[in-house]
């Protein structure tokens, strides 16, 4: 009989401890995610993890200047943190790249990126629970060319490209794009937000996770 009573207990606490796992969020992309630095609380990933609270484990992944493009002139394929997402098995994945693929030496393998951007969806699904959520972004609209980044490809090609990316994919989209219409205040430099930018990313984001 006490060994009855220890195995339910057991179960009990190893059910209690299950639930109480956090909800594991992966964010994939470049110096947009990044931000000021990926353990900067003014990032939009942190941001979101104060939004989120306990409940989540909130992870910075981004990387300054990667291109999704494998043929761009810095891959994110390549860096450390596409293993590091693989590792972490995220429960949600949002994936916001793009926005240096628009580079002209990049963006003349526009051909390549839709294939890309599936593949490395595959790539991370292969790691995500069954039940995991994939989230694509359509990032906030450029204003102006800057570093070499071109509004027309980001504003029109490419944003028609990953809604079609996310519905073959299965995905969920996520539109950054139109609360950032009007507000060009908010896109100083026309690339990058600044940190009430962030933080309206951060909301729209947690928003569409926490449905």
């Amino acid at each position: 009989m006490k060994t009855l009573k220890l195995i339910v207990a057991f179960l009990l606490l190893a059910t209690f401890s299950f639930a109480q796992a956090p909800i594991k969020v992966a964010c994939v992309g470049n110096s947009i995610t990044q931000g000021p630095g990926r353990d900067n609380p003014d990032s939009y990933p942190l941001q979101m993890q104060a939004i989120l609270g306990d409940a989540y484990q909130v992870a910075n992944f981004g990387v300054s200047g990667r291109t999704m493009l494998r043929k761009g002139d810095y891959p994110y394929w390549n860096e450390p943190q596409f293993q590091q997402v693989k590792d972490f098995a995220a429960d949600v994945l949002i994936i916001m790249l793009g926005t240096n693929d628009s580079k002209p030496q990049n963006w003349k393998f526009a051909s390549e990126f839709r294939q890309d951007y599936l593949d490395m969806i595959h790539e991370f699904k292969k790691t995500m629970p069954v039940d995991g959520k994939v989230y694509v972004i359509l990032p906030v609209p450029v204003t102006r060319v800057n570093f070499g980044i071109t509004p027309d490809v980001m504003n029109n090609e490419q944003r028609l490209m990953l809604i079609d990316i996310a519905h073959e994919s299965g995905s969920e989209l996520i539109d950054l794009y139109t609360p950032f219409m009007g507000k060009e205040d908010l896109l100083p430099d026309g690339v990058h937000p600044n940190t009430e930018g962030l933080g309206i990313m951060a909301r729209v984001i947690a928003r569409a996770i926490r449905l």
